[in-house]
């Protein structure tokens, strides 16, 4: 028995484990590939997307009203206390002035009724159809700016993910050359050869650049948080990302980018502005197509029971049929101005929204100008700063050496590390901005197909 158990149990363990080391396996992304897997499942993109399956049914909503509507209702009443009606007293041989009360009808009624409505001229109805078709086009438009919005999201978080690394891996390569230098001066300093100043002056530098290191590990978690947040995984999970920060940064260098040009209708934030005017002009229709007259039919047939007891489903009770077909002409005549002054009140706002359209109209000229000049800026940029590290690399070298020489000072190699350290993290911060500013140019210049199509 024991033998048996033991087995069982080193079974159920081996299971588990490999459980677990399933579980714990991390996603891996390249920036592409998080970009399309948070296209699809980015929360934003989500919304964005239930945003058009609502459109869509609101237009289907819209168009139903125009077609014929059914309904039916059924009645049953018990008189449980039957109205009692008084007649005349002649008309029953009586005396004049006496009356005789009476009972009308039979104790229960069953009714049952059904209805066709159909609705056949509402100037409401076929402005309300346009508008269904713009809020659906306003909700695509909407999509398209989300993607583009989820796609700079991600690749801003990604980058944060790659630059939080490469500041790890840099502060623990500069963390082992300072403690290196330490372990050398504190060697020299006790065979009597430099003052204890020079230790001190490189323990304050180890010190920095430990709280730096540990700075830029919670910095990389906090980066990935970032990155699973906007891609929709949750944070729990373990993602890691596959590319390299250099690597990437010089993909993204791309001059034709720069003379690209574009039809400003074409930008996504213009097509927006255009469906707002489009939908404010489908208003002052609307409350000019209330003035118009509205016609309707119906046919109504039903059937009625009548009887003292409940006898509504046996062979001999006697059912009366009825019917009605009719229509309904509603013709507005006068409104002592209220439909005037909400026409007006509307028309003011479609020329509002003219005037946003122009204001947006300039604005993406020259947000898509400012955003050329910083992506030409981070290339340029990014040469300088990458030959101000090799300067700054050169020169705390050359310190280096001086200082175990003895030929230069503690603070003079100061100064050369800490300018390092500077030209380090200026030139990850300039990969990082050849990324991000080249995505925010793209979405600016971009024409996906839905700002074509509609």
């Amino acid at each position: 028995m024991k033998r048996i158990f033991l087995i069982f149990f080193l079974q159920l363990t081996a299971i588990v484990s490999a459980q677990e080391s399933t579980t714990s396996a991390p996603q891996t992304f390249t920036l592409e590939e998080a970009i399309a897997y948070g296209l699809k499942n980015s929360y934003n993109a989500e919304i964005a997307s239930k945003d058009i399956a609502i459109a869509l049914k609101q237009k289907w909503e819209i168009i139903s009203q125009g077609l014929p509507q059914i309904s039916g209702n059924a009645e049953y009443i018990n008189n449980l206390k039957q109205p009692v009606i008084l007649l005349p007293g002649e008309i029953a041989g009586g005396d004049p002035g006496t009356f005789v009360p009476v009972t009308f009808g039979t104790q229960q009624n069953l009714t049952a009724t059904g209805t066709w409505n159909q609705l056949i001229f509402d100037g409401s109805y076929i402005v309300g159809v346009q508008s269904a078709k713009t809020l659906l086009q306003i909700s695509e438009n909407a999509k398209v700016k989300t993607d583009l919005e989820v796609k700079l999201a991600i690749t801003n978080a990604y980058s944060n993910v790659l630059l939080a690394r490469e500041s790890v891996e840099i502060s623990k390569r500069n963390l082992e050359t300072i403690q290196k230098n330490l372990n050398d001066t504190r060697k020299t300093y006790e065979n009597g050869l430099i003052e204890e100043e020079a230790v001190e002056q490189l323990e304050i530098t180890l010190l920095g650049l430990e709280t730096s290191l540990n700075n830029a590990e919670r910095m990389e978690v906090i980066a990935y948080d970032m990155l699973k947040l906007s891609m929709g995984i949750p944070v729990n999970n373990y993602i890691e990302a596959l590319d390299n920060l250099e690597e990437l940064s010089t993909e993204n260098f791309d001059l034709q980018l720069l003379n690209k040009e574009i039809q400003i209708e074409e930008n996504i934030d213009f097509r927006l502005a255009q469906d707002q005017s489009n939908q404010a002009e489908i208003l002052v229709k609307l409350e000019k197509s209330k003035s118009l007259p509205t016609l309707t039919g119906f046919v109504n047939y039903g059937a009625q029971g009548n009887s003292d007891s409940f006898s509504f489903f046996t062979n001999n009770q006697v059912y009366f049929d009825q019917s009605i077909l009719g229509l309904s002409l509603n013709v507005p005549i006068f409104s002592s101005g209220m439909r005037s002054a909400r026409t007006a009140q509307k028309r003011i706002q479609y020329e509002q929204s003219l005037i946003q359209l122009e204001f947006t109209k300039n604005q993406v000229e020259l947000n898509i100008e400012s955003a050329k000049n910083d992506y030409r800026f981070s290339l340029e940029n990014y040469a300088n700063k990458q030959k101000s590290l090799d300067l700054a690399e050169r020169i705390e070298n050359k310190n280096q050496v001086k200082f175990l020489e003895g030929l230069s000072s503690s603070f003079d190699l100061n100064d050369a590390q800490q300018q390092l350290y500077r030209a380090q993290q200026d030139y990850l911060q300039a990969m990082l901005n050849v990324v991000t500013n080249k995505t925010e140019l793209e979405n600016l210049l971009d024409t996906s197909k839905y700002s074509k199509e509609n």
